[in-house]
């Protein structure tokens, strides 16, 4: 797999001239609400090198319309933004990394599931075979931090979850939902058992839990 990045192209617009601030890669340097250093100059998009999807240049757009112009001060919300990468298999993800999720949270619980589509193993179709899926959860307030899936269809089972959390999804919430079979999103709703419990206080309880990823097949 192959990736690259883009830098923002501000070089030629002249606005180091009129006194608008920029980051050393040429992002426009903006506040909450999309204005820059300079009081009647604002920016979206991926200009501003904030999170560089067109949903959410669109998503900044409408905020930035509601503040000057309707008077209603309005901050893009860029928390739980869901997005994927359509490679074969495809992968989607929400929230938070694994990473991510240590580093803000502390203590976290993670439940991992790597298995073959029951769609697959019964109708012998040519369908990609493994789907890989991740959720991590907050250990102290049960709330659900990042969701994270890849294998066939992964980028619309993302964009189903986000809403919910968006919404602030709990395991809890997971736990209670009744799963559509056989189809790949239900294993979201039957994950039980943590791969691993992460916990900054007890380098033990940090280890992965060998017997239970056994079991999950990773």
């Amino acid at each position: 797999m192959i990736a690259t990045g883009q830098k923002p192209n501000t070089k030629n617009l002249g606005l180091a001239a009129v006194g608008v601030k920029m980051t050393k890669n040429g992002a426009i340097e903006v506040d909450k609400y999309s204005r820059t250093s300079v009081p009647s100059i604002w920016a979206v998009g991926d200009v501003t090198d904030r999170i560089n999807l067109t949903p959410v240049a669109l998503m900044e757009g409408g905020a930035l319309a509601k503040t000057p112009f309707k008077n209603e001060p309005t901050k893009p919300d860029h928390r739980a933004v869901p997005s994927a990468v359509f490679s074969q298999p495809p992968i989607g993800q929400v929230g938070l990394t694994e990473e991510q999720a240590k580093q803000e949270y502390g203590d976290i619980d993670v439940y991992t599931a790597n298995f073959r589509p029951l769609k697959s193993t019964l109708s012998g179709l040519p369908v990609p075979d493994w789907v890989l899926m991740k959720l991590i959860v907050c250990a102290n307030t049960n709330k659900v931090l990042g969701l994270h899936v890849c294998g066939e269809d992964a980028p619309e089972i993302v964009q189903g979850f986000s809403v919910a959390v968006k919404s602030g999804l709990t395991k809890a919430d997971v736990d209670v939902t009744v799963g559509i079979h056989p189809i790949a999103a239900e294993e979201f709703v039957t994950m039980r058992t943590p791969t691993q419990k992460i916990r900054t206080n007890s380098s033990s309880e940090g280890r992965k839990d060998v017997e239970a990823k056994a079991a999950a097949r990773v």
